[in-house]
């Protein structure tokens, strides 16, 4: 039972330093990753390795019953010999802000637009202290593989070696890796769905703020089509007819992209605000081969605690006056009245 608890503790450290790195080197642009080993029992040196992986995502278009390739290059930082595994996995959305969530078992895969099974297995490859190796991966696609994306990562392990009893493993949790995305022409469904637009600040939507300050658009989609979708655009801030602000969404390379079967949230600060008026905040928003647009728009206000104070403070003099007047005027009706009949 203890030995079972220990591997399951290290199956889960492998999998959460597997998947930050991915992170990191997918959507931090190109990354370090450090692996660290300690010694064996019969080895007392402590040593560290270091690699870098470039690209860390690829982009490519396969067509049914062809054969495409991916190279990947992975270099070694450090001034000693590093030997790693290339190892292949799925990955699916894993949250709304674009985390890949790799799937590490050797016999699991996606349940759906898995990349995994069309990739051929690779040798271990050494590299030279601080130098570079190009690894390139054959994908075959069958002729029978439905239009749409496919996804994948290539990742790179360092097989640790005991020189003294010359068994070898893998540092599974110390690992570097190259996102792939397949698209497979043909019939696809492309449905993109813009599921929130709201402005907000700290965390709460509203349509009226007392102030402009950390003002910021939220905005979330959701993929129901089969093929990867990439949202791209501008938002505005409009007073009148004057544009006070506008935001390129999404246009810097390599863009964001949305997967199949999930969703992918933003938060866009918003600038150009004064301290008071009517704003209309929107974006025109293209995703799709075909050019599919979508044009939404959102009206808000700025209305200072101080000018609504002012507001209901006129609101209840002019209450009290109207009330007075009223008052005033009923009680000098009767006094006409008593007056006529006084004189009769």
């Amino acid at each position: 039972m203890g030995n079972k608890r220990v591997k399951t503790s290290m199956l889960r450290s492998s999998l959460l330093l597997s998947l930050c790195a991915v992170v990191t080197m997918a959507f931090g642009g190109p990354a370090v990753f450090a692996a660290k080993a300690g010694s064996t029992t019969n080895t007392a040196n402590t040593y560290s390795q270091q690699l870098k992986v470039s690209p860390v995502r690829t982009d490519i278009t396969i067509n049914a019953g062809s054969t495409g390739t991916v190279r990947t290059i992975i270099t070694n930082i450090t001034s000693s010999p590093i030997t790693v595994q290339p190892i292949e996995n799925d990955f699916v959305a894993g949250g709304e802000e674009g985390q890949p969530a790799l799937i590490l078992s050797p016999d699991s895969y996606a349940p759906s637009h898995s990349l995994k099974r069309f990739m051929k297995p690779l040798a271990n490859v050494t590299i030279p202290p601080q130098a570079s190796m190009p690894v390139t991966v054959s994908i075959v696609v069958p002729a029978a593989a439905q239009a749409g994306g496919y996804f994948g990562a290539l990742r790179f392990a360092p097989v640790l070696g005991d020189g003294a009893t010359g068994s070898t493993s893998v540092a599974l949790g110390e690992s570097v890796a190259s996102l792939i995305l397949m698209t497979v022409p043909g019939p696809t469904v492309e449905q993109l769905t813009l599921t929130n637009f709201e402005v907000q600040q700290d965390g709460s939507s509203a349509s009226n703020f007392r102030n402009p300050n950390d003002l910021s658009l939220f905005v979330r989609f959701e993929n129901k089509g089969n093929l990867q979708e990439v949202p791209f655009g501008q938002m505005y801030v409009q007073k009148g007819k004057k544009i006070l602000y506008t935001y390129n969404f999404n246009q810097a390379k390599p863009q964001s992209e949305i997967l199949p079967d999930s969703f992918r949230r933003w938060n866009i600060p918003l600038k150009g605000m004064g301290k008071f008026g009517k704003y209309t905040v929107g974006a025109i928003i293209t995703y799709g081969t075909k050019g599919q647009s979508i044009d939404i728009s959102k009206t808000i206000w700025i209305i200072p605690t101080a000018y609504i104070l002012v507001t209901l403070l006129a609101v209840g003099v002019l209450v009290v006056l109207i009330g007075g007047t009223w008052i005033f005027l009923k009680s000098y009706k009767r006094r006409i009245l008593k007056s006529s009949h006084r004189r009769y």
